[in-house]
């Protein structure tokens, strides 16, 4: 991996559920659970997983949207789990989102150009309103969409189009990382490949760096430089995407890895069936959290004794007693 330009170590957020006459606490919802990894320059990690694993949770703790429990976030050498204000601030301009719902995300009562302009007015980014519009249309063209398109209202667009001006809001200040949350689930097929290609070319042409959220395996494959699987909080398994495609380790990747459709009808991969559902996230098994469906568990091992994340091969790491 090349130098890293986010690096995230030991990150826990957790959840009060509160109730009673006083709304007391009187649990936790533990979304994430002491996650790690880096993300190198110019590269995509795809962060995968079943819904509800804490995958866009991890991210919007990256970003500060949430207030991370505990545990650090380094972006080019600072903490930005540490900064005030002022300094988050000024470093949203180095780390933007594209988030998942584009009918939701986008301001109903706003137009297009003020949508993408605005972070342009707050981070004084255009000194005269030639400046302005200039570079609106410029983001516009470059996310393949017309110059006219400014002036219209998010409700005239299809959601691939919205999805494009969510994407051009977020290179409006230039920025070094992307997190993409899960921008192509609530789109259709076709659309989907257009979106990712759209973002592929983005990457090479400023250079960008992306935490591509996705709960389907197909979908991050080809973006993908590295992948991180996570289930119930926990980060799973970590590889370069073509060592976790072809060489999964831990059963979890395997069975997500099954459910992906072939193109090729005479090609046959043996589906394999998780029992159960997934465990409440407010009291998650011991041990190995996947224990509970594991096709390979042993027990007492596995349900008494939390796996580490540990390296099992060059890039390769792996959170399992049985495996690597």
């Amino acid at each position: 991996m090349t130098e890293p330009i986010l690096r995230v170590r030991n990150l826990v957020k957790n959840f009060s559920v509160r109730g009673g006459i006083l709304a007391r606490e009187v649990d936790r919802v533990h979304a994430v659970d002491n996650v790690s990894f880096e993300l190198g320059t110019g590269q995509t990690l795809g962060l995968v997983g079943e819904s509800g694993c804490g995958k866009s949770t991890t991210g919007r703790c990256i970003l500060r949207l949430i207030e991370p429990t505990s545990g650090e976030v380094w972006f080019e050498g600072k903490n930005v789990t540490k900064l005030g204000r002022r300094d988050l601030r000024a470093l949203c301009r180095d780390m933007q989102i594209i988030f998942q719902d584009p009918y939701a995300s986008l301001n109903p009562r706003m137009t297009v150009g003020s949508i993408i302009g605005e972070a342009l007015t707050i981070h004084g980014l255009a000194k005269t309103r030639q400046e302005y519009e200039e570079r609106i249309v410029q983001l516009l063209e470059t996310v393949g969409l017309n110059a006219d398109h400014m002036r219209r209202f998010p409700h005239e667009f299809s959601g691939g189009q919205r999805q494009r001006i969510g994407i051009a809001r977020a290179l409006a200040v230039s920025p070094k990382l992307i997190v993409c949350d899960e921008p192509v689930s609530a789109l259709d097929v076709s659309i989907q490949a257009q979106v990712i290609n759209l973002l592929e070319d983005l990457q090479q042409q400023f250079s960008l760096s992306y935490l591509f959220i996705a709960h389907d395996l197909s979908v991050v494959e080809h973006i993908s430089t590295h992948v991180a699987v996570m289930y119930l909080g926990r980060i799973v398994e970590i590889a370069s995407a073509r060592e976790l495609y072809t060489s999964p380790l831990h059963p979890y990747t395997e069975a997500l890895l099954s459910a992906v459709p072939i193109p090729d009808p005479k090609a046959k991969r043996a589906r394999i069936m998780l029992q159960g559902d997934v465990p409440s996230p407010i009291r998650p098994p011991g041990g190995c959290h996947f224990h509970t469906r594991c096709p390979i568990r042993q027990m007492p091992l596995c349900g008494a004794e939390k796996p580490e994340l540990r390296q099992t091969s060059e890039g390769h790491w792996v959170s399992c007693h049985l495996r690597g």
